[in-house]
């Protein structure tokens, strides 16, 4: 595991714009982020979420961009707005896939008071959230 970022990546059954809108959606986010479970909106784009592992809040606003990448704005100690993770869609045809396919990449960076203990919790969350994020995609 690499001590400032953390890189999960899936490949999913549909198209790119589809898991793209699945991510952006932050009425979703309370179904796949184990920081952010049961999510409810408080906001446009911004939300409140339960960590599965210790009750704590958390305050997300997602950002989409057309590009097919989605920062996940998380709110700091002093409730101040920081980019620490990103989704980012790769449609099939662009790595020899089928239009039908896709990879799903997290990507989150580590702030320089995060524990080891802590960051090791996130890394291994990633790569449960993002077959969640395939099975909320792929699902009826």
């Amino acid at each position: 595991m690499h001590e400032l970022s953390h890189c999960a990546t899936t490949v999913c059954e549909c198209a790119a714009e589809a898991a793209h809108s699945f991510l952006a959606d932050a009425t979703k986010l309370g179904s796949w982020a184990l920081g952010c479970w049961n999510a409810r909106s408080i906001g446009e784009h911004t939300v409140r979420g339960t960590s599965l592992f210790d009750g704590e809040t958390s305050v997300v606003r997602v950002s989409a961009k057309p590009d097919l990448t989605v920062d996940y704005l998380v709110e700091d100690a002093e409730g101040m707005m920081k980019p620490r993770i990103s989704a980012r869609v790769i449609p099939g045809p662009v790595i020899g896939r089928p239009h039908t396919q896709c990879l799903v990449t997290l990507i989150a960076w580590r702030p320089v008071h995060m524990s080891d203990d802590r960051w090791a919790r996130l890394a291994a969350s990633h790569d449960v959230e993002v077959l969640l994020v395939k099975a909320g995609v792929e699902g009826p």
